[in-house]
């Protein structure tokens, strides 16, 4: 089991290897209080829905009231608005051939024969399509893992987005296999401490980013002002 590469370190390894070292380093692995509110949202999707505005306004949603519930009514029309609201479990122990990880939930697929599919509530807000690359791979390394306990073949998860209403599918395809497994060979081999990235925009948001040294640049210096 110990052999086993946690979810979170490939998303790490797939945001920045530096970032991963310094997060094994100092054993740096639970989530502060603010990304457990954050993720509280997504088992309240029904009672957000008819929420007042002062209601959400002192909810951790990072869209105005009028957004949120629109998005949530968009929302509660995918086929698996039942399944979502109501998941076969939560906060599932996932282990697999290569990684270990938790799903904050287990959701039924539609037909009854159809194995339930892991999904992954992110705390943060999602690019304008699809799933960011960290997120994809934590959640391809749970599809995985789900895989190898059932047995059968997981074709897809969710990655959930609570502060903005927004759930977002992720499919095992060529491409999300692929950035796994360079995830996974990260984090495995990181046995030293990797390059800085460069004038990177992850930078700007990383805990890490005083003791790592890196110089960050707004646009104004990078522009000569």
């Amino acid at each position: 089991m110990s052999s086993l590469v946690a979810a979170s370190d490939l998303a790490r390894a797939a945001y920045c290897p530096r970032q991963l070292y310094y997060a094994r380093r100092d054993d740096d692995r639970a989530p502060p209080p603010a990304v457990r509110e954050v993720r509280s949202l997504a088992f309240e999707y029904p009672d957000l829905l008819d929420a007042p505005g002062d209601e959400l306004a002192a909810r951790p949603i990072s869209v105005s009231a009028s957004a949120y519930r629109e998005n949530l009514a968009r929302l509660r029309e995918r086929d698996d608005w039942g399944a979502l609201t109501d998941p076969v479990a939560r906060d599932v122990f996932l282990a697999g051939k290569d990684c270990r990880g938790i799903a904050h939930k287990l959701v039924r697929s539609p037909g009854d024969d159809q194995p339930p599919v892991p999904s992954l509530v992110s705390p943060g807000e999602p690019p304008e399509r699809g799933v960011w690359e960290p997120q994809r791979v934590r959640a391809v390394a749970l599809a995985k893992a789900l895989a190898w306990e059932r047995e059968t073949s997981i074709p897809r998860a969710l990655v959930e987005y609570p502060a903005v209403g927004v759930v977002r599918t992720v499919r095992l395809t060529t491409g999300n296999k692929a950035a796994y497994r360079r995830a996974l060979r990260i984090a495995r081999d990181l046995d030293f401490v990797p390059s800085r990235l460069r004038n990177s925009a992850k930078c700007e948001s990383c805990a890490y980013r005083e003791r790592c040294g890196v110089k960050t640049w707004s646009l104004a210096s990078l522009l000569g002002r």
